[in-house]
């Protein structure tokens, strides 16, 4: 019998991503379906005093500045939003606005990441 102690820590110590495949490989290939929040998706936050952060489903990704290297930032919004040259432009200079609402954790991880790189200064709310 496998140490469950040792798989209960592992499970506990998932990323949201791994989870979600966690959770999809439990259904597709065992017919394992967890009930309403599941108990994997339960597993992360019991592990973590500050849960409020890891409830939250829905991210928006805010763009505070632009930072010195605005035509970088500008091709990343293009590319993340597939707005034209004249809306991302505007949308850059503005400031303080959303680039993307409502999209998932890593999404939202991948988009910051990007825009960062590109020097801009990025919000999750």
């Amino acid at each position: 019998m496998a140490d469950l102690k040792k798989l209960a820590e592992e499970i506990v110590g998932l990323t949201l991503l791994e989870a979600q495949e966690l959770k999809t490989i439990l259904k597709d290939e065992y017919g394992i379906e967890p009930a309403a929040g599941g108990a994997v998706m339960m597993a992360g936050p019991a592990g973590d005093a500050g849960g409020a952060a890891e409830e939250q489903t829905e991210f928006d990704v805010i763009l505070k500045a632009a930072g010195a290297q605005k035509i970088n930032v500008i091709k990343e919004v293009r590319a993340i939003t597939g707005l034209g040259l004249k809306e991302a432009k505007e949308l850059v200079e503005a400031g303080g606005k959303a680039v993307k609402e409502g999209v998932d954790k890593a999404e939202a991880e991948d988009i910051k990441g990007k825009l960062e790189a590109a020097g801009a200064e990025v919000e999750l709310k």
